[in-house]
């Protein structure tokens, strides 16, 4: 049974039934309500960098982009603690140094966090999301690994691993690889 009668509607106009309405008032909500896609692209890269006495190979840096901001993440099963070492959750300051390149110019940004799993000698790194700290990142801007000379050292870095608890150290360390993909943000 229909709520209006054919009578009183306009002649050739069709009226879209009541259950295909809401259906389609229900998807249009779930749309503007469903999280936004991560903006930058790939999601993951890798490079390789030297960390001297924690060593040196491959690591991987997880890219989003999300309501907490831009951020990077970077593990690695070859670069690890030393043995005897240990670190308390949240107790090592990292600092990701990546080179920027926005419409044909070339700086520097900086990403940072102090926010670590609880590690201990041989335990593979995992370290941040590292919060973009120093520089702005725009949409169509990439990104790519600070490539600098071996070894690594106190003015000679590219990605910094400041330890504070139980084990005090500073870790500096170089990418000698560009990422396998640069970031586009």
């Amino acid at each position: 049974m229909s709520i209006s009668s054919r009578a009183s509607r306009a002649p050739g106009r069709r009226r879209l039934p009541l259950v295909l309405a809401a259906a389609c008032s229900t998807g249009a909500l779930l749309a503007l309500s469903a999280p936004t896609a991560s903006a930058v692209a790939p999601l993951t890269a890798t490079a390789t960098y030297d960390c001297g006495s924690w060593g040196s190979g491959l690591a991987t840096l997880t890219a989003a982009d999300g309501a907490s901001g831009k951020t990077i993440k970077v593990t690695s099963t070859a670069i690890t603690m030393p043995a005897g070492t240990s670190a308390d959750p949240n107790s090592i300051t990292t600092t990701l140094k990546l080179t920027k390149s926005s419409g044909g110019v070339t700086s520097q940004v900086q990403f940072s966090a102090k926010t670590n799993p609880g590690l201990s000698g041989g335990n593979p790194i995992t370290l941040g999301p590292l919060k973009l700290t120093s520089g702005t990142l725009a949409a169509g801007d990439s990104t790519d690994s600070v490539v600098l000379p071996t070894p690594p050292g106190a003015s000679n870095w590219s990605l910094q691993i400041v330890a504070s608890s139980p084990t005090s150290a500073t870790v500096p360390c170089v990418a000698t690889s560009a990422l396998s993909a640069p970031f586009v943000w």
